[in-house]
């Protein structure tokens, strides 16, 4: 078989500009400042809207699932845009090496970029399975080694932020520090020098400032918010879903990038023991796992420490909590950790939970939509919901759902409140009584 993607050359390294679809702001922005520290001139995409939708239903198949109409959509819509020299301009994606959509992404975005007529823009593979190589576009060990540090970073200040957000009494403190400190970690990144003990002293400084921000001490509808990983994250995937549950006086609880890393690099470890696949693979995989876990540790370490703040449910507790429920071998898509996410959160005590399904995403209909039954069976106080996202889903109608179920949150809650009230003055009455 011909080999018919161009390729991106040492040449091109010099005056090409690399493209990067967004996800994540704050995760993103750290991570492509150090593809610059490594000499490479990239920029994360901020376009968005409809349009993004339009040009994704013009150049892919309206049958391709709807994360990949977006993110084709979004790098279409930008080199419409007369913003960038189309001769001058890679796109970056990444591929997982896995049979979901997350490795056939390219494929599509380039047989998208050729029906446009620009099928001479070198597409680049971010992948951890050597399925593809550039001469001009290498990540290095050193390279992977500081994006997971991104990622910790990325995770601790969302985490944070989602917690200080909904009773902050200076509306927007939280984002002002999120400014603050993706400039200081994005800077520190273009050096080549990374020091973990400054790492650490980072958590801490962030966990101390997020912790200065004065709020209120009201209860509040807590939200969670699990699903494919594209919708999940996303705004422009999910229609601004945490910007309107926030509208709506509720706190959302997302589980961290960092779950998803861990839980691809523990199924290459999974691997081995189902099936007896690649034992040396298995080794190494192992390896990185407890590497990581050990990294994760530290971070939720550090904020017990220095806070009051919820930390992230250790990833070594993940894999159990799906027992009873799913099979370690699902892993399609986000497979079992989606379910695993949704007994984290019942265990954190975050009830109300909303599952992200975008359209043509068949796994996470099963292994998310589908547990639905089961786990409200095991667990009675479970209020959650399936939002269907697709090019035509309408938003007045996801937001009449969320309404519902944060009404039915509300009065829970209510109730909670009222039965610990009158708790109270029982026991008031008893210790009056004994006196």
């Amino acid at each position: 078989m011909i080999d018919e993607r161009v390729p991106f050359t040492k040449e091109m390294k010099k005056e090409y500009t690399l493209l990067v679809p967004t996800m994540l702001p704050t995760h993103f922005t750290i991570i492509i400042n150090i593809l610059r520290a490594y000499g490479y001139k990239v920029e994360l995409l901020q376009n968005s809207g409809r349009n993004l939708i339009s040009a994704g239903l013009k150049y892919v198949h309206n049958d391709t699932c709807y994360p990949a109409q977006l993110v084709i959509g979004q790098f279409l819509d930008a080199l419409n845009s007369g913003k960038y020299d189309v001769h001058k301009v890679a796109l970056v994606i990444t591929q997982t090496g896995g049979g979901c959509r997350a490795s056939n992404y390219i494929y599509l975005l380039r047989k998208a970029l050729k029906r446009a007529g620009l099928g001479y823009i070198p597409v680049l593979s971010v992948n951890l399975s050597d399925m593809e190589k550039n001469s001009g576009f290498k990540l290095t060990l050193p390279i992977y080694h500081r994006m997971l540090y991104a990622v910790l970073y990325g995770d601790l200040m969302m985490t944070l932020k989602n917690q200080c957000v909904p009773y902050e009494k200076v509306k927007g403190a939280s984002e002002e520090l999120i400014r603050k400190w993706t400039e200081i970690l994005a800077e520190q990144m273009r050096h080549k020098w990374l020091s973990y003990r400054k790492v650490k002293r980072n958590y801490a400084a962030i966990v101390k400032d997020f912790f200065s921000i004065p709020r209120r001490t009201e209860e509040r509808v807590k939200v969670g918010i699990v699903g494919e990983i594209y919708v999940k994250f996303s705004p422009i995937g999910n229609n601004d879903l945490e910007k309107f549950l926030l509208s709506e006086g509720a706190e959302t609880v997302i589980p961290g990038l960092l779950d998803f890393c861990l839980y691809c690099v523990y199924n290459s470890v999974v691997e081995y023991k189902l099936y007896g696949k690649n034992r040396f693979k298995a080794w190494v995989f192992n390896l990185v796992f407890k590497f990581l876990t050990r990294k994760q540790k530290d971070m939720i370490d550090i904020i017990v420490k220095n806070s009051d703040f919820t930390p992230m449910t250790s990833f070594l507790r993940v894999p159990d909590m799906r027992k009873g429920f799913i099979n370690l071998g699902v892993k399609m898509g986000e497979g079992w950790l989606l379910t695993a996410e949704m007994m984290e959160l019942i265990d954190e005590g975050v009830s109300n939970i909303v599952c992200t399904q975008p359209f043509g995403c068949l796994p996470n209909h099963i292994v998310g939509k589908g547990m639905m039954k089961p786990i409200r069976d095991a667990h009675p106080e479970a209020n959650i919901i399936a939002l269907d996202f697709d090019a035509g889903a309408s938003k007045i109608n996801q937001e009449n759902r969320l309404k519902l179920m944060l009404f039915n949150a509300r009065e829970k809650l209510a109730r909670k409140k009222l039965g610990n009230q009158v708790k109270s003055s029982k026991i008031k009455i008893l210790e009056k009584e004994k006196v």
